[in-house]
């Protein structure tokens, strides 16, 4: 098949699992928000060198370093109006990219410094969130962060309760994994799990593959934000696996998805670069991966640049493209009739489209 252009990329239906809400602002809203509540840290006022400071900050091989930014876009989302807003204009640039379905997530307690609560915080994001799927027809789900540093995981965990029929659709543990291990946590997961509720849980990122292994098997999640330390688990041999570890094959095994962010996992350094990214070895073993952006604010993607990325780096066609939205659908947090209907009435047809128009 013909490599790939840009526009044909842009206008494949598209899956997001893995992108953070305070990730994924536009530089103009930042500087707009940061005015209305006299904000003045940041670097400067001008959208295009305030694009490039935050991706040049981010892009540094350092997961520390790369959250720094996240100082200037959580002091600008601290009233309803600007998470709102900020939920809103996320629904309207990924439907501009060819998304057809997205989860967002957040940690809350971020957002209550100038006195919202918890529940004032969430109901704005939803209310952008709906906005976005009203204007632009986009399906979206919400996931609520607990931070592995902070006492309060069950509380959040039970907010993500509290709202899952107004559009949160599961829970998530985030924030620097060496020395704050998931099992810290196991409360606020037997809990989820007790409610019959959705667990993903960022493991294997910054730490290695014992933090997956806790996330799956103590805390029950159902998906693992990056993964990229599963290869640690995996003999491999002249760029093949060779040998899959207990660990690796129960992923395999049990279908257990891996939200992978080529672009972002090169900027924190959890991987040295494209060409060495874990996904080629997964991608061939059959492992349940999908394509996410994680922040693209700091890593200055898009679903679109993520592709490209693949395309260019692992030869991925258009099969396999297709291939990948059709298991990040299938493992959404929605459900399971829901999912069916984006995979038969939008993906396949969209794939279909691009296909009959490629061959003329």
């Amino acid at each position: 098949m013909p490599k790939l252009e840009k526009s044909a990329l842009q206008s494949l239906p598209k899956v997001l699992l893995h992108e953070h809400l305070d990730g994924v602002l536009r530089p103009r809203t930042v500087i707009e928000l940061a005015a209305r509540i006299r904000y003045a840290e940041l670097p400067t006022t001008d959208a295009t060198e305030l694009a490039a400071w935050f991706h040049q900050g981010a892009n540094q091989g350092s997961l520390a370093k790369y959250l720094e930014g996240f100082r200037h876009t959580i002091a600008v989302m601290q009233t309803e109006e600007a998470l709102e807003r900020v939920a809103y204009e996320q629904a309207e640039d990924l439907s501009r990219d060819g998304v057809v379905y997205y989860e967002t997530r957040f940690a809350p307690i971020f957002h209550t410094r100038k006195g919202l609560t918890h529940q004032q915080v969430v109901s704005a994001v939803l209310r952008g969130m709906t906005r976005g799927r009203q204007e632009f027809g986009i399906r979206s789900g919400l996931i609520i962060c607990a931070m592995r540093n902070l006492n309060v995981s069950l509380e959040m965990a039970e907010l993500a309760v509290d709202f899952r029929e107004r559009g949160v659709v599961g829970f998530d543990l985030a924030g620097e994994e060496g020395g704050f291990p998931p099992k810290k946590h196991v409360d606020a997961f037997h809990y989820i799990q007790r409610e019959n509720f959705n667990i993903t849980i960022h493991a294997g990122e910054g730490f290695g593959k014992e933090s997956i292994w806790q996330a799956i098997q103590y805390c029950g999640a159902h998906r693992i934000g990056h993964g990229t330390r599963l290869i640690d688990d995996i003999a491999i041999a002249d760029g093949e696996a060779v040998k899959l570890g207990d660990l690796a094959q129960y992923v395999l095994d049990k279908r257990i998805p891996l939200e992978l962010c080529l672009l972002s996992n090169v900027h924190t350094g959890a991987t040295p670069s494209l060409e060495q990214h874990p996904f080629k070895i997964l991608y061939q073993q059959k492992f349940r991966v999908t394509l996410n952006t994680d922040n693209r604010l700091m890593s200055a993607t898009s679903m679109t640049r993520e592709f490209e990325a693949a395309a260019e780096t692992f030869g991925l066609t258009l099969d396999d493209f297709e291939k990948i939205s059709i298991n990040a659908m299938k493992s959404a947090f929605l459900p399971y009739d829901q999912r069916c209907d984006l995979i038969y009435k939008t993906i396949k047809p969209g794939y279909a489209r691009i296909r009959e128009i490629a061959s003329k």
